[in-house]
C-alpha cells in the first residue's frame, strides 16, 4: 500500500478517511455549506455541521448523500474534493482511492461515486461493498469457508450480509438507520409534547438516552425546543421508555432485515453463524441495549466490533493489501476497477 493510498467510508451521516499506513486521518459529518448567491463553498464537515438550523437564507447547509447514495453529484464532488485536499494537499502523485458502497447500489449510483473520486484527483478508483469492508476492518478473517454475519448500521442504511470466502453469500439493505431514527424522535416529541426540536438535538437524545433492552421510565434527560403552541422556548423531560416507544418501529425493521438474511442463508452457514454470533458495526452499534435485544429476540449471540464507527474505513484501507484475494474467483466481484 502506497503512502498516498486513500480509503473512504462515504457515509450518509459521516465521512471517514484513511491514508496510507496512518490509519484514520479524518472523521467528519457529511455536510457542506455554500453561498447560494455566489455558489462558493463556505465550509465542509464539522464547521458546516455547526451551521445546521442556524443558517440565513442565502447559506445552504446540505447533506449531498441520502440513504447511502449520492443525491447531489456536484455538491458531493465538492465535499469529497475539500476533504481530500484537507488531508493530502496538492500532491504531485495522484492517489489511488477505494470507496465503500452499499450492497444495493445501482450502476448509475456507482458511476456517480467514481466520478466524485475522480473529480478529487484520483488516478485509480476502486469500490468495495460495505459488509466486506466492515468485516475486514473489524479484523475478521473472511477468506475461509466459514460464514460470518455482519450488521452495519450507518446513517442512511443498514447493511446485513453473510460473508464467506471473501465474498457476500446473501445480503439485504434497508433504508432505516441513524437518520431515520433521529427523524422518529423529532416526530414523537412533536406529536406528544407539541415541541419542535432539531436533528442535532434528536441525535444527542439518541446517543445519551437509548436503552433498547430494558428501558426505564424513571431515567430521563431534559430536551429543549420551541413550543408549537406558544412559539416560545420550552423544556421537557424525555424518559428511556418514551424514547424506546419513539424508535421501536425502526429497531424492529432492522431485526426483520437480520431475520430475512438468516432465512435466505444456506443451512451450513447458519450453523457457523450460531457458533460465531453476529457482529455489529457502524454508529448504530452504539445504541444502548441493542446487542441484548438481538440476542433475546433472535437467539443469536451478538458482538459489537472494536472501534465500530471506523470499521468500514479501516477495511477500505486494508483492502489495498487484499485486493488480489478479494478479486479471486468471483463473478460478481465486490471490488470494481474503472479505467
Amino acid at each position: 500500500m502506497a503512502v498516498s493510498d486513500i480509503g473512504i467510508d462515504l457515509g450518509t451521516a459521516n465521512i471517514v478517511i484513511t491514508m496510507g499506513n496512518r490509519g484514520v486521518v479524518l472523521s467528519e459529518p457529511s455536510v457542506i455549506a455554500y453561498n447560494t448567491y455566489t455558489e462558493r463553498v463556505l465550509a465542509v464537515g464539522k464547521e458546516a455541521y455547526k451551521m445546521i438550523g442556524k443558517n440565513p437564507d442565502y447559506i445552504a447547509v446540505v447533506r449531498p448523500l441520502n440513504e447511502g447514495v449520492i443525491s447531489d453529484e456536484d455538491l458531493a464532488h465538492s465535499m469529497i474534493r475539500e476533504f481530500i485536499l484537507k488531508i493530502a494537499g496538492h500532491q504531485l502523485i495522484k492517489p489511488r482511492i477505494i470507496i465503500c458502497i452499499p450492497s444495493f447500489i445501482t450502476d448509475v449510483e456507482s458511476r456517480a461515486v467514481v466520478d466524485a473520486a475522480r473529480s478529487a484527483g484520483a488516478r485509480q478508483v476502486y469500490m468495495i461493498q460495505e459488509p466486506i469492508a466492515a468485516m475486514i476492518g473489524a479484523g475478521v478473517d473472511i477468506s475461509k469457508a466459514k460464514g460470518h454475519l455482519i450488521v452495519d448500521i450507518g446513517g442512511g442504511t443498514t447493511n446485513v450480509a453473510i460473508v464467506s470466502m471473501n465474498g457476500i453469500v446473501t445480503s439485504h439493505t434497508i433504508k432505516v438507520a441513524g437518520n431515520k431514527i433521529d427523524q422518529s424522535i423529532i416526530k414523537y416529541v412533536q406529536n406528544k409534547y407539541k415541541l419542535l426540536i432539531g436533528e442535532r438535538t434528536a441525535e444527542y437524545v439518541k446517543i445519551h438516552l437509548a436503552n433498547l433492552y430494558d428501558p426505564n421510565e424513571e431515567i430521563a434527560i431534559p430536551v429543549k425546543g420551541r413550543s408549537l403552541l406558544s412559539g416560545l422556548p420550552e423544556k421537557i423531560m424525555l424518559s428511556e421508555s418514551e424514547l424506546y416507544n419513539a424508535i421501536e418501529d425502526e429497531i424492529f425493521a432492522i431485526l426483520e432485515a437480520i431475520k430475512k438474511v438468516l432465512g435466505d442463508t444456506p443451512p451450513e452457514l447458519v450453523n457457523d453463524i450460531h457458533s460465531n454470533g453476529l457482529l455489529i458495526t457502524g454508529g448504530g452499534a452504539l445504541l444502548g441495549g441493542l446487542c441484548q435485544l438481538i440476542k433475546r429476540t433472535l437467539g443469536v449471540d451478538c458482538h459489537i466490533a472494536d472501534d465500530a464507527i471506523n470499521c468500514v474505513a479501516k477495511g477500505t484501507s486494508s483492502a489495498f493489501k487484499k485486493m488480489d484475494s478479494l478479486l479471486d474467483g468471483f463473478e460478481n466481484v465486490p471490488v470494481y476497477k474503472y479505467r
